[in-house]
């Protein structure tokens, strides 16, 4: 454990008081420094600073120590008597303070000298069950904490919780003080957007009048339109504004517009061009705005044919092309003209084959592939469509992709793709009646998604694909009457997975993946004769719990519950 630096230590605080003394293992010494760093930064609003105990708009000196312990079974003596003079206890917690004999001195030491005083636990990782050092728990209540985790109350209300109760203050007034600063900034940054593009429109007429200015005009008028659509989004997307985007792209898209001829335009031009038409169009999508997205990524399939045509034999040419043919071809698949998503995505396919002959053997050039042949798997199975021509591209596919895996097998993304293409031949093969074939290709699904699993134990995406991948052999198995054996999958998807779902109460996936496998698992057994009681208990309380959680999850769970049962009762 480690000493603070400075102050704290000095001559000038050798017999004073410490505001606060962070205890916190070893591993987090990394989050306790910067913990201890904004502590002292921070300045309380003028108005709260009166009822401050010292008066003064700083929180003190904060004790957090440096040096390592020796090794021993006590306190030292420097640590004791930085207790001793501390009028509260910080704990920072963890997984690694839980287990840590240092902390539990710390806070048993500070109890024992100051009873009266408090004790400011902060959560930075792991749940708070296994994150409070047991000293914490003595009285059988979870103490109130701040919670520094994302999804949990974030690091900024944590931080204002933890000063709140340093200084003896309320927290709404610091809440309050920190709204008023952060709205200060969105209106300082969404001046900044606007006269932004003024500018960008002023150096767009001086590029139209001056022909001799035109190309350092573009290139300073680009350079702006690439700052507003990159940095200046994730800024506005950090302060709450996206919406402040809505001027900037409108401006940006003109200004592209008003170019012209393509031809004309240099390969970095048409390259910056292209991307951030792109980011254009993924802006409206996410904002449920598809026939303004689709203007987006044609406007992009326009300039990188241009860039194309330029440097044909650049891979990163065409790989940006087929990019643009890709997001065209979804586009157009949504609104549902499946000819033209055909078309784009033919096109995607040819490209990545181009890209291929450019980068051979390269693990971008096979996963492109492997994404276009995938695409059109993916087309040719909806709506009724060709299953044989459908299944011919969901195994070239996987082809590829084995191919990419074996250029890179650790790499994460590649195993679970790959495991997507298995489960997408399988859901093939299963309209086309050939369960034995599913059960084969299902249980290499299962494989690599349970060896990402392994890998990570909290991830839910991997868990819930594991059993996906079971739920699917499964079904192959009731089809072929093999009950029994489609039990024990069940049985051993349920005791696998249930800690991890059980964290994921409140995420649709993860309650409709846990109702299917309970509801799939009294099917199983009431086919088979037996007493399906409990797991039809089972699956009624998870439609209880979904019922009650919004409109989505009511209807996924009537969805599913209709589809076992066959009545919504």
């Amino acid at each position: 454990m480690r000493f603070r630096d400075q102050a704290e230590n000095s001559a000038d605080n050798t017999y004073g008081r410490f505001s606060a003394f962070i205890s916190y293992s070893h591993d987090d010494m990394a989050a306790a420094a910067r913990l201890q760093q904004k502590l002292e930064r921070y300045r309380l609003p003028k108005q709260v600073a009166a009822a401050h105990a010292n008066s003064t708009r700083t929180l003190g000196p904060i004790f957090r120590d440096r040096d390592d312990l020796a090794a021993g079974t006590s306190l030292s003596a420097a640590i004791r008597d930085a207790i001793s003079r501390a009028e509260c206890l910080i704990v920072v917690c963890s997984p690694a303070a839980a287990n840590s004999r240092w902390v539990a001195a710390e806070i048993a030491l500070f109890r024992e000298l100051h009873p009266g005083k408090p004790i400011l636990p902060a959560i930075i990782s792991g749940h708070p069950q296994e994150a409070f050092p047991a000293e914490l728990l003595l009285n059988g209540n979870e103490p109130l904490a701040a919670d520094l985790r994302a999804e949990a109350d974030g690091p900024q209300l944590g931080l204002l919780k933890i000063i709140a109760g340093v200084a003896g203050v309320p927290l709404d007034a610091l809440i309050q003080r920190d709204a008023q600063r952060k709205l200060r900034r969105v209106m300082a940054i969404t001046v900044v957007a606007i006269a932004a593009v003024i500018i960008m429109g002023a150096m767009t007429i001086f590029a139209l009048h001056a022909r001799n200015e035109a190309a350092r005009q573009r290139a300073a008028a680009e350079g702006l339109v690439e700052f507003m659509l990159t940095d200046l989004r994730e800024t506005l997307r950090g302060v709450g504004r996206p919406d402040a985007m809505t001027v900037v792209n409108a401006e940006a898209l003109e200004h592209y517009r008003a170019q012209g001829d393509l031809a004309s335009l240099p390969p970095e031009s048409l390259e910056r061009r292209a991307r951030v038409i792109l980011a254009m169009g993924e802006d409206d999508t996410v904002a449920g705005r598809p026939e303004l997205a689709e203007r987006k990524y044609l406007e992009a399939y326009r300039t990188t044919a241009a860039l194309l045509a330029l440097t044909p034999k650049s891979s990163d040419s065409i790989f940006g092309h087929a990019q643009s043919a890709f997001y065209v071809g979804q586009s157009a698949l949504l609104r549902g003209d499946r000819q033209t998503a055909l078309r784009h995505w033919n096109a995607y396919r040819d490209l990545a084959g181009r890209l291929a002959k450019v980068e051979p053997n390269s693990v971008r050039s096979q996963m492109e592939l492997g994404y276009s042949e995938g695409n059109l798997c993916d087309l040719y199975v909806r709506n009724g469509g060709n299953l044989t021509v459908a299944l011919r591209h969901c195994m070239a596919a996987i082809d590829y992709e084995k191919k990419a895996l074996a250029l890179e097998p650790t790499n994460r993304k590649i195993k679970q793709d790959l495991a997507n293409r298995y489960g997408w031949a399988a859901n093939v093969k299963t309209r086309l009646g050939a369960f034995q074939d599913v059960l084969a290709l299902r249980k290499t699904e299962a494989q690599l998604m349970q060896e990402l699993a392994a890998s990570d134990p909290r991830n839910v995406e991997y868990a819930l694909r594991s059993s996906w991948a079971l739920i699917g052999m499964a079904d192959a198995h009731i089809a072929l009457k093999q009950y029994r054996a489609a039990e024990q999958l069940l049985q051993k998807s349920i005791a696998g997975s249930s800690a991890i779902l059980a964290a994921g109460q409140g995420n649709l996936p993860v309650m409709e993946t846990e109702l299917r496998l309970w509801m799939l698992l009294a099917r199983t057994q009431k086919f088979q004769g037996q007493d399906n009681v409990a797991s039809m208990a089972a699956a009624r309380r998870i439609r209880q719990k979904m019922e009650v959680l919004g409109p989505s999850f009511r209807q996924a769970a009537k969805k599913i519950w209709t589809s076992y049962i066959g009545t919504e009762g």
